[in-house]
């Protein structure tokens, strides 16, 4: 997902993470090798202190933040293994020092892959660092950290994929060259891609804690994130005094073929909120109709425009076809109040809401994004035991009549089935897809246009963590808390009293009025 502005939060990382899609497997990815269960001994984790990442673009909170990074064992499932990795770490001060909660929050960013220093300026305007210190490290892999596997061969795909159909088999051709060079170089700089997955991405945050020498503290994660959380709550229960979760992927039903199921759910509430708003229901009658049709008619004849991407610069090709019509609304481009808009505008010939946000991914921050993470996780926890077949079987329950090439197509991964026979991880799932069941107190956080981790699945994570409060904001979409000032309030209530947080601002919250235009 793209980066970001405070009201496009929720576009901001790239799909995360994907649930299973019911029915039973119809065939498994391939396994190079087994999996541990779990890590092994190896060398004791450390922390070094040292200056804070240059991002971009200047990061205010780190200027007085104190910085390193966490050196850990690359592959702990190695025994004696001695090569080590470095993870880029930032402690936050409070905003209040004179008092400070001495249980400080970590945070776990969504992605997997994205920067995850690049969120800090969210979370401090969402207050996570008002009373306690915030603590943020980069996950294994990403930006900042020694390896980076980051894969500047695909963000150059990526702009150039704006000029090509979503599906279409030139842009296939072009993306698995782009995978297959990318793996090509980070094993030839010897990156063991089997030890990039959420067990050691949860070990390492365990780590963490011991070489801060911190007792206690309280977990954040959101998207891929809540993934992460939960994976660690599980494995590494010691130390922690509550967890936050914020756009739910309960890990033991992560797999390719479900985000189907999310993406029509998003879409049927955000539908919903316009039929109930009179003045949304009257302009836009029959939206669901509108959607298959453009999908449909945009998928049998692209268009080809030449559009300037909104940052300015010359006009590139951008072509428009049923899939990437779709892809533009899961990743929330345009925002949901402006949909229903876009979708009436495309319909009598004026594409431009659409155009313009996929011209956008013509412009690319090259190597920023650790699509080796992505490919490493999702390869070894989300395809394995499900085929291409069960995506598009998925589609179609989730969106009858649509053409297949577009539900052929994981939303947001188009071609990981391929992908991941290039990048030939071992299978995790049967490590991986675990519930967490738990009494540390949780707050589950969940937005109902979320078109990428629907909202309904928060409820079985709920269920298993005895001391949880559930919480559904009507009208957000995926990563909450940044959007919803009211989302802000009840996490900060769920930090001051764990088991007992003030709810009351959810009941009274009703979606946006949505953008009306003229006939």
């Amino acid at each position: 997902m793209a980066k970001h502005r405070v009201d496009a939060a929720a576009a901001a990382a790239v799909l995360v993470c994907l649930a299973a899609f019911g029915g039973t497997p119809s065939s498994a990815a391939g396994s190079p090798q087994a999996p541990s269960t779990g890590p092994g001994p190896s060398a004791a984790p450390r922390f070094v202190p040292g200056s804070c990442p240059k991002t971009p673009e200047p990061i205010e909170a780190l200027s007085g933040a104190r910085c390193g990074f966490l050196e850990v064992p690359e592959n702990r499932s190695r025994p004696g293994g001695q090569k080590t990795i470095k993870l880029a770490v930032a402690v936050i001060p409070a905003v209040n020092p004179a008092k400070p909660a001495q249980d400080p929050v970590v945070f776990m960013a969504g992605g997997p892959g994205a920067d995850t220093f690049d969120d800090i300026p969210f979370l401090i305007d969402s207050g996570l660092n008002k009373d306690r210190e915030l603590i943020v490290m980069a996950q294994r892999g990403n930006l900042y950290d020694k390896p980076n596997l980051a894969c500047p061969e695909v963000d150059r795909f990526n702009a150039q994929a704006v000029g090509l159909g979503y599906d279409a088999k030139q842009a296939q051709q072009l993306m698995l060259k782009a995978v297959k060079d990318c793996r090509a170089r980070l094993t030839a700089d010897g990156v063991d891609l089997s030890a990039y997955n959420t067990t050691e991405n949860a070990a390492d945050f365990a780590d963490l804690r011991k070489a801060l020498g911190i007792p206690r503290w309280n977990v954040y994660g959101y998207s891929y994130g809540s993934n992460l959380a939960l994976t660690y709550l599980r494995l590494h229960p010691e130390g922690i005094r509550a967890v936050a979760i914020d756009s739910i992927t309960p890990p033991q039903v992560v797999t390719l073929p479900w985000t189907w199921a999310s993406t029509a759910e998003g879409i049927h509430n955000v539908f919903e909120a316009c039929a109930a708003q009179p003045a949304c229901k009257d302009r836009y009658p029959d939206l669901p109709r509108m959607l298959t049709e453009q999908v449909r008619k945009l998928e049998a004849h692209p268009l080809t425009l030449n559009v300037t991407p909104p940052s300015g610069g010359k006009p590139v090709r951008t072509v428009l076809d049923g899939g990437a019509l779709l892809n533009l609304i899961v990743a929330f481009t345009p925002r949901p109040k402006d949909i229903p808009a876009a979708l009436d505008e495309l319909s009598r010939g004026n594409p431009e809401r659409f155009a313009q946000a996929r011209a956008a991914g013509s412009v690319q921050k090259v190597g920023e994004f650790a699509h080796g993470l992505t490919n490493s996780i999702a390869c070894s926890e989300w395809a394995p035991g499900y085929s291409e077949a069960d995506v598009l079987k998925a589609g179609r329950k989730a969106f009858p009549g649509w053409p297949d090439t577009v539900l052929a197509q994981v939303p947001q991964l188009p071609f990981q089935y391929p992908m991941c026979g290039i990048w030939n991880v071992p299978d995790r799932a049967k490590v991986q897809r675990v519930a967490t069941v738990s009494s540390v107190p949780a707050l589950v956080v969940s937005g109902t246009f979320d078109v990428k981790t629907g909202a309904s699945w928060a409820k079985g994570v709920a269920r298993n963590l005895s001391r949880s409060t559930a919480v559904q904001v009507p009208g957000i979409g995926h990563w909450v808390v940044p959007q919803s000032p009211c989302a802000q309030r009840v996490l900060a209530s769920f930090l001051a009293r764990p088991t007992a947080p003030d709810t009351a601002c959810v009941d009274d919250l009703r979606p946006e009025p949505f953008t009306i235009v003229p006939k």
